[in-house]
């Protein structure tokens, strides 16, 4: 089974999501059509959801891992609890970490966690380096190179995220 995580941007513009959607879509496909597809997703807005969207529509099999205990109630919000409550369910294993509050050392956890169970990364990345906060898009990115872990970057033509 090919086990692949995902990184990205939330703050994708309307008009990239169905650009992303579909580069994702052709990055999977060929795990999907051997059979070998598993997907590992904190199932964030964004790029998380989008992947694990595909990952489901694809006949994969989904885990989603949940940074900290008070995740969904204190920073899911509400333009995408649908989303996310329908994709943790949809999930075949939830994974909630044992942090009891969502912050830095919860994402930088879970991003740990999808890279210490993933054969590959997925990165739904514009390529900027990292901010400096830690736990982004970019750092994960090195975390995983410097793991060894493969990483494909998606980033479409006319892809942008919100100013």
């Amino acid at each position: 089974m090919a086990t692949i995580a995902v990184t990205g941007h939330m703050d994708l513009t309307e008009e990239s999501v169905p650009l992303v959607r579909d580069a994702l879509r052709e990055t999977l496909e060929p795990y999907a059509a051997a059979g070998d597809l598993t997907g590992l997703s904190c199932i964030a807005k964004g790029s998380d959801s989008i992947f694990a969207e595909v990952v489901v529509e694809l006949g994969g099999s989904l885990i989603a891992v949940i940074p900290s205990k008070d995740y969904r109630q204190t920073k899911v919000k509400p333009d995408h609890e649908g989303t996310f409550d329908r994709l943790a369910a949809t999930a075949s294993t939830v994974v909630v970490l044992d942090h009891e509050t969502a912050n830095r050392a919860a994402y930088a956890d879970a991003n740990n966690t999808l890279l210490e169970r993933a054969d590959r990364l997925v990165a739904v990345w514009n390529g900027e380096p990292p901010s400096g906060r830690g736990g982004g898009t970019a750092d994960t990115v090195l975390d995983a190179r410097s793991a060894g872990v493969p990483v494909d970057v998606v980033w479409p033509d006319g892809a942008a995220r919100k100013p």
